[in-house]
């Protein structure tokens, strides 16, 4: 994928950040402040999804999601949805669809996080079903939803 100079890549991530007891992170935009979970785009068209999980994890919240005491997955979902128009702006001329690729990193228990105050205000964590009903987007509010299911199939 080639994009031009300047211009955001359309694929992102969605990174549930949750505890084993189904507690998950929510972080407050500061742009527009509404809750999501950790989200970015690919800094770089060959950064792999994984590394960009890994990277927006560590910027957005300090959390090192390779510390051995966290279990990142990749859940194998992908989300195609159109870019708000208020948006757009920040992709080359003609993109107007991102796909966000779905993650989960288990952490074992509520972390305080370090936010960066120019894209964050605010962090609190809930329970799953109080966090997905927080959420502004629907991809989000989805993924937190589909929490429970991971958990039953995920290996120790």
């Amino acid at each position: 994928m080639s994009v031009p100079v300047g211009f955001k890549i359309p694929q992102s991530v969605l990174v549930v950040i949750h505890t084993p007891a189904q507690d998950v992170l929510l972080i407050r935009r500061a742009d527009w402040g509404t809750w999501q979970s950790v989200t970015g785009s690919k800094d770089h068209p060959e950064e792999s999804w994984l590394e960009t999980a890994i990277r927006e994890v560590q910027e957005e919240t300090g959390i090192d999601a390779q510390d051995p005491s966290c279990r990142l997955q990749d859940w194998q979902l992908e989300n195609v949805y159109d870019i708000y128009p208020a948006w757009r702006w920040r992709y080359a001329p003609g993109v107007s669809r991102n796909t966000e690729r779905v993650f989960g990193l288990c952490v074992p228990q509520t972390l305080p996080v370090v936010l960066s105050p120019r894209e964050h205000t605010a962090a609190q964590w809930l329970p799953w079903q109080a966090a997905a009903d927080q959420c502004f987007s629907p991809s989000n509010a989805e993924a937190i939803l589909m929490l429970p299911r991971f958990l039953m199939t995920t290996p120790p």
